[in-house]
């Protein structure tokens, strides 16, 4: 499946499409809660809004995971000693924490500033993401 990938002329390309896709959800979603968070939209309730935009967000992110993965397969010893990849990896830890915590903290019924900074930091390490992501082909 793997050597397919890399010798069908569309293959690579349409799973990078499906990878984009996933991460266009993903932040698109993210960054539409954070306009909540930070006041836009003040008669949308917040667990309402977070139960859409939370839930495509999740999905875009199964979406990024899953072609991630398959890439990944196709050239591992390559990715691993790309220094993008490698905080790319690390970056969606961080991020995986931070959610964990805005999550567990009951950042959404507070909507604090401790939950503003969550939201913000989660939006900069998502972009942080992005960037390392489009770096590993130049590294």
């Amino acid at each position: 499946m793997f050597t397919a990938l890399r010798s069908h002329v569309w293959a690579y390309p349409a799973l990078e499409v499906v990878h984009i896709v996933g991460i266009a959800l993903l932040l698109g979603n993210l960054v539409l809660f954070e306009l909540r968070v930070f006041g836009w939209g003040a008669a949308i309730a917040p667990r309402d809004l977070a139960r859409l935009s939370l839930s495509l967000a999740l999905c875009g992110f199964g979406l990024a995971a899953l072609s991630g993965l398959v890439m990944f397969a196709t050239q591992p010893q390559e990715l691993l000693a790309n220094r993008a990849f490698t905080l790319k990896m690390l970056l969606l830890m961080l991020a995986a924490c931070n959610a964990a915590w805005f999550h567990g903290r009951g950042s959404l019924a507070r909507l604090d500033g401790l939950a503003r900074a969550q939201m913000l930091l989660s939006t900069l390490i998502w972009l942080a993401v992005v960037a390392c992501g489009r770096w590993i082909a130049y590294l």
